[in-house]
């Protein structure tokens, strides 16, 4: 039976595969930048979101960005200001996210355990069109913004200093990276669930490092195994009923362990030719 016959299907796979592409084109910022955990932090937060919008009866869509947004500027504040570590403030953001999540999830006319867990781990198969035009939207403006301002991301994830210097306007990039790190988690948890959602961010990026050392082949690979993970994901979890989100993930591992294989296979007798072989300029070297 070909389930891409369905119109659920159909939809669950445009949506994967838009996530897909624009997870890793933020995603490779994050982890130059040492933040991979992040999406999980505000993954979190967009938990208390969801929670507002079952106990007012709003949409839980809508309530999780506002609050994601709004956690992701303040923990870029905080950590702006220096009296907190980044990694301080990615803890507080993950102990109190879930704590208000479970809180008011609890206290909604809505707290059932189906209800929580299409969120948690995502539920493609009930997205609707209307999801799939706020997906497609929001997904094209990050995507869009991370290959626009790519040459000042990519200086301000190197070294925030030298862009400051440079007169690159630091905290707003900043505050980009984190309104548009926001989105992206809220509107991949109908894809892969709020707490995988930083897997397809940063898998993607760590599978292409094994084998590409510019950035921007190394932010192509990436969107490129991000788009064949969710599509494949969504397709395979019809065929033998597995959870969408989480078979994603499994695939996009085994697009790493893969490419470290090939990686591997690929720099040893490279390394017994030319040991002396000049790498990279600096400013397009990507760094595990």
């Amino acid at each position: 039976m070909d389930l891409l016959t369905y119109p659920f299907m159909l939809r669950a796979l445009a949506g994967a595969l838009i996530i897909g592409l624009a997870a890793p084109a933020l995603g490779i910022y994050l982890v130059q930048r040492r933040l991979s955990l992040i999406g999980d932090g505000i993954g979190h937060v967009a938990l208390t979101g969801v929670g507002v919008g079952l106990l007012t009866h709003q949409s839980p869509v809508l309530t999780a960005v506002l609050v994601s947004v709004a956690g992701a500027v303040a923990v870029e504040l905080v950590r702006e200001r220096g009296r907190t570590s980044g990694d301080l403030a990615l803890a507080l953001l993950f102990y109190g996210g879930i704590a208000g999540g479970v809180v008011l999830v609890g206290l909604s006319d809505d707290s059932s355990n189906a209800s929580l867990m299409q969120y948690l781990f995502g539920s493609l198969i009930t997205t609707s069109p209307q999801d799939i035009a706020v997906i497609a939207g929001l997904g094209a403006a990050v995507l869009i913004a991370m290959l626009v301002f790519r040459p000042a991301l990519f200086a301000l994830c190197n070294d925030e200093e030298y862009a400051r210097v440079s007169g690159l306007p630091v905290r707003t990039l900043n505050l980009l990276l984190a309104v548009t790190t926001a989105v992206t988690v809220t509107i991949a948890m109908r894809t892969v669930g709020l707490l995988l959602v930083s897997a397809l961010m940063v898998v993607p990026v760590a599978a292409a490092q094994q084998v590409t050392r510019g950035f921007r082949s190394t932010m192509t690979l990436a969107m490129l195994i991000g788009v064949c993970a969710a599509g494949a994901g969504v397709v395979l979890s019809g065929e033998i009923d597995t959870a969408p989100g989480a078979t994603t993930v499994l695939i996009a591992l085994a697009a790493f362990l893969l490419t470290t294989g090939i990686g591997a296979l690929w720099h040893r007798p490279h390394r017994k030719a030319a040991p002396q072989a000049q790498a990279e300029p600096p400013d397009v070297v990507i760094h595990a």
